[in-house]
């Protein structure tokens, strides 16, 4: 069969997949997310009983998209203006998650049985949470305008620019070698300087000259504007040693100030569902059944470490640095889960050839397993909140 037949019929065994099981789940009362994640099971080479995809390398482009699109929605939503005002709460609360996160989990893995490297691997996997799951969750709930809301993308945001260094002191820390200050400083400095480089943009040169220009642009040309100016700053990110989805933010951010917002997110929501779609739908292809059975026992461990420390700690940080209880709560138990900057991480400790071969299924499998329970744990701080009123001091039952 010819390559693009090939593609073609691969995405529409995905549609068809998912068509049924978001019904499903829809009909359940359940998260769509879900139903994307069995969709990808479903259509993985690792079922033989279903006709299955044959072109995953395509799909992972065509996820990666995904991803793109889901962060410039964030950015959107959530400005530089946002970013400003949750700013306090937000690093305190990631720094004590990724510092946490990452001892418990190397302790975890030690605990199991496993090398130093792989538990160091481990903890730095299991320290940030998700942010393109997280986003769906909220949307498929219908509770993403919430004051809480904007506390989560914040430390989502600070997670991801942490990562970001993570991923330069984790190959000279595995290595044996020292750590190369000068790189560090370099890789910080040049995040830094674009971060102040968009924040300068967004506020002096884009959004005025798309204001300038509202008037003259229809909805086709606003549509081709907008994902160039994406487009563009994904490339400048990438080019500079970053990810595609912090530019993808960036210029969500950016736009953000324009007058012509509502616009934006109007036309740009369509390519933003079905990207998005194809990349729950290729994490759940990574998904083999099997896993769950030959590694149980630690999948169970490291869900059980990953949602009670990322719970408790992100509800202290939010408490610590100033929010009520129950804005401390919803928000702390919406980040309970394994991101997907895991399978970066993950795929690093491959390529350096330090990383066992079992680590990668298995934060895989905590990833879905978490992904699945992330709207229950949402939903339930809701009954979570009025316990602990109960039982915790008054100065932290002050209004919202």
């Amino acid at each position: 069969m010819h390559h693009a037949n090939v593609l073609i019929f691969d995405l529409m065994l995905i549609t068809v997949y998912a068509a049924v099981t978001t019904l499903i789940f829809k009909k359940l009362k359940q998260p769509v997310v879900l139903g994307y994640l069995l969709a990808g099971i479903l259509a993985s080479p690792n079922l033989y009983f279903l006709p299955t995809v044959s072109q995953n390398n395509d799909l992972q482009v065509w996820a990666d998209i995904g991803v793109i699109f889901l962060l410039f929605s964030l950015g959107l939503e959530f400005g530089l203006n946002k970013m400003v005002s949750v700013g306090k709460s937000a690093l305190v609360t990631a720094l004590l998650n990724i510092f946490f996160l990452a001892l418990f989990g190397y302790v975890t893995g030690i605990f199991l049985g496993w090398s130093t490297i792989d538990s160091v691997f481990l903890g730095s996997m299991i320290s940030m949470s998700s942010t393109t799951i997280i986003i769906k969750a909220f949307n498929d709930l219908k509770i993403k305008k919430q004051k809480f809301t904007d506390l989560v993308f914040g430390v989502l945001v600070i997670e991801d620019m942490i990562g970001i260094l993570l991923l330069v002191l984790l190959p000279t820390f595995t290595l044996g070698q020292a750590i190369d200050g000068a790189t560090l400083w370099l890789k910080t400095l040049k995040l830094v300087s674009f971060l102040v480089l968009c924040f300068i943009v967004g506020i002096y040169t884009i959004p005025k000259l798309l204001d300038k220009l509202k008037n003259f642009l229809d909805d086709e040309m606003v549509l081709l504007v907008s994902i160039a100016l994406l487009l563009s700053m994904v490339c400048l990110s990438v080019t500079l040693g970053f990810s595609s989805a912090l530019g993808a933010f960036m210029m969500g951010s950016v736009l953000s100030e324009s007058s012509i917002i509502e616009r934006i997110e109007h036309i740009t929501k369509p390519l933003k569902d079905f990207f998005g779609a194809v990349f729950f739908i290729s994490v759940g292809m990574m998904v083999n059944p099997k896993m769950f059975i030959t590694y149980a026992y630690p999948i169970f461990i490291i869900t059980i470490v990953v949602l009670t420390a990322k719970a408790v700690l992100s509800v202290l940080g939010f408490i610590i640095s100033g929010q009520t209880l129950k804005t401390s709560v919803k928000s702390g138990f919406s980040l309970a889960q394994v991101g997907e900057f895991a399978f970066i991480i993950a795929s690093l400790g491959q390529s350096l050839d330090v990383l066992d071969t079992f680590v990668y299924p298995i934060i895989v499998a905590v990833s879905v397993v978490t992904t699945f329970l992330t709207p229950v744990m949402i939903q339930s701080s809701n009954k979570i909140y009025p316990v602990l009123e109960k039982i915790l001091p008054a100065q932290y039952l002050k209004s919202d």
